[in-house]
């Protein structure tokens, strides 16, 4: 692994939007039995068919335990899928992988972000979390990127889209919260996404979904679907707890520009449920100190802004919601040249995530 001590910035790199070209999605294998239940095999079968879903458009990379490689081979027998055996804490390589940054002149390299599992011992969601540290570095490392380590600075990749164009979207909740860079003022936070991503302006909603584990990603509440438009996740219902979060939303929007001055068109996709894990689901989990206890009372992060954009597709989760065919209009609506597959998304929403939090984009460098 070749590591860097410059930034993206300074190298002429940037971030470019989730819709550019793809070389191929990354995934990680879940077994979790504390995050998953069953010993994790519903949600294996989930997984597998997100990855078959993605693979019919573009490659896919799946890192798996040296226990796991069996089985996961077997389940992911499939032309574009390849597995390989990486070691995680985990399955949620949005969060713990790199962010591939461009410089349009075919360079391609990685950032890797500090990560403490949702903030560590101050609400985090699971110890140890070093292997999932590791991630990023053994995708680069595979890939033979160069790679930027963001030592000591902590952040995930679904905390934030970008518009490829200068402008990224982020949470208060999440990015402002104690529990991630706390020795940091908002300005400073600014300028290391400035440096790492080759952004020029931050747009701060104050909160993410009602819910979210992850302190409020972004990636479940709200996303660019194009320079100057976004889709936001919605309700109508004033008794929901996320009215007032997406009418906030929708007011910060509204009023902000984007780094190239444009206002911004807000769409608005409605949000399933209310959607809880049954008590036998819950059962399902391994008790275990130190990781998030399942309980049924406990409303699910549930969103259909939790989808993956890939060559020339969207994958979407699915509920089995009286929603879901809207949800699937407006993702045909909104992007007319791309085929739309929606897959089951329940299991990796009762692991606490979705489409999104289970894969990451290589691009096109």
């Amino acid at each position: 692994m070749y590591n860097l001590h410059t930034s993206p910035r300074a190298d002429g790199y940037w971030m470019p939007a989730e819709w550019a070209p793809h070389v191929q999605t990354w995934m990680l294998w879940p077994e979790r039995p504390d995050n998953w239940r069953l010993g994790a095999k519903p949600a294996q079968a989930a997984f597998a068919e997100v990855a078959r879903a993605i693979a019919g458009f573009e490659p896919v990379t799946v890192g798996v335990s040296a226990a796991q490689y069996g089985n996961a081979s077997s389940q992911l027998d499939h032309p574009g899928i390849r597995v390989v055996e990486l070691s995680s804490d985990d399955a949620w390589v949005r969060d713990t992988g790199p962010t591939f940054v461009v410089n349009g002149q075919g360079g391609l390299r990685g950032v890797d972000w500090t990560f403490n599992a949702w903030g560590g011992f101050n609400g985090g969601l699971y110890w140890p979390w070093q292997r999932d540290d590791q991630v990023a570095g053994k995708i680069l490392s595979l890939e033979r990127c160069p790679r930027y380590r963001t030592e000591g600075f902590v952040l995930e990749g679904g905390a934030f889209h970008v518009d490829g164009e200068g402008t990224l979207i982020t949470t208060e909740e999440c990015l402002l919260n104690a529990n991630r860079n706390p020795q940091l003022l908002r300005e400073e936070i600014e300028l290391k996404l400035a440096d790492y991503l080759g952004i020029d302006k931050v747009i701060w909603l104050p909160q993410g979904l009602y819910n979210d584990e992850t302190d409020g990603h972004v990636d479940n509440f709200c996303c660019f679907v194009r320079p100057g438009e976004v889709l936001l996740a919605w309700t109508d219902d004033p008794d929901d707890p996320n009215h007032a979060r997406c009418q906030t939303a929708l007011r910060v929007l509204q009023a902000s520009r984007d780094a190239r001055g444009r206002e911004l068109q807000v769409h608005r996709m409605p949000i399933p449920g209310p959607l809880y894990a049954s008590a036998e689901e819950c059962a399902g989990v391994d008790r275990v100190p130190g990781s998030q206890a399942r309980d049924p009372s406990v409303r699910l992060a549930a969103s259909y802004v939790n989808f993956l954009v890939v060559n020339g597709g969207i994958i979407a989760p699915a509920f089995d919601d009286p929603h879901d065919q809207a949800a699937r209009e407006l993702l045909e609506q909104l992007f007319p040249d791309r085929r739309v597959v929606m897959v089951p998304g329940r299991e990796i929403l009762l692991g606490g995530g979705n489409i999104h939090c289970i894969t990451q984009q290589q691009p096109a460098p």
